[in-house]
């Protein structure tokens, strides 16, 4: 099993853009997932210097309806225009998709126009995109779909050209028979581990830290590209890697997913 690795820039949040391009070579990473709102004028230049692949992508507007936990447009037609836009501004790093969310709520034929206009700015731009399953017990923070079964079939309603999102943290207790079904379709993975008990919908850990058994998952998958780890965590709680030095954080999720990995793969 391939073992190319990047981290997503929300695993470091405090830190700007061109610091995580450094912190993530040295940790020994081979990409960076790409947030939008860290982005300054400079950063398509450092970042085409760095050697570094650009994993997925997150725009700084993040879904289509409006997130109760994130700033942002209070109107989805706002947000829709802040999701093609940030298509456009990402599409230079040549990431391996851009991502969005539905957000939660019950207007599914706004969330269908969404998923259209997406797709559609994603063709011209010449970048996938893809929709991100949220897992269940916090899905009410963020989203209508909470599998990849779920998510194929809004998108399947949608008749949108778009892809899925896998992540470790969201489906890892959905059934492994749903990554046999999508597997071509998905075009980006994120891994993080789940505490036990998790404390809220910011509360992940290192790949390896937790309960999640990967090594099923990943041979379902049968992913070769970029291994993304992706940390959400609330600085408010015990022991979260956000309170941790960023380099420190880099170099043990390097170090702790290149041994998953192997492991598996032995």
């Amino acid at each position: 099993m391939s073992a190319r690795i990047s981290i997503s820039q929300i695993t470091t949040v405090s830190a700007p853009f061109a610091s995580d391009l450094g912190t993530y070579r040295a940790a020994g990473a081979h990409g960076i997932g790409i947030w939008e709102f860290k982005l300054a004028p400079d950063s398509l230049e450092r970042f085409r210097q760095s050697g570094l692949a650009a994993a997925s992508a997150i725009p700084a507007v993040p879904s289509i309806l409006p997130l109760p936990l994130m700033k942002g447009p209070a109107e989805p037609e706002a947000r829709i225009e802040a999701i093609c836009a940030g298509i456009r501004r990402l599409a230079p790093f040549e990431p391996s998709c851009v991502l969005f969310l539905t957000g939660p709520g019950d207007d599914r034929a706004t969330i269908l126009e969404g998923l259209r206009a997406i797709a559609e700015e994603g063709n011209r731009s010449g970048v996938r995109v893809v929709l991100e399953p949220i897992q269940r017990e916090f899905a009410q923070l963020w989203t209508v779909v909470s599998s990849l079964d779920e998510a194929a079939a809004l998108i399947a309603e949608s008749g949108a050209d778009v892809g899925l999102m896998y992540d470790s943290w969201h489906l890892w207790r959905e059934p492994l028979e749903q990554i046999e079904r999508h597997r071509d379709r998905i075009y980006g993975v994120h891994l993080a581990d789940w505490r036990e008990p998790t404390r809220n919908t910011n509360d992940r850990i290192l790949p390896g830290d937790g309960v999640i058994e990967f090594g099923p998952i990943l041979e379902a998958l049968r992913w070769d590209g970029l291994f993304d780890i992706e940390i959400f965590s609330d600085v408010e709680l015990p022991g979260s890697l956000w309170q941790e030095e960023p380099r420190a954080v880099a170099e043990q999720g390097v170090q702790k997913l290149r041994q998953l990995l192997s492991a598996v793969s032995a």
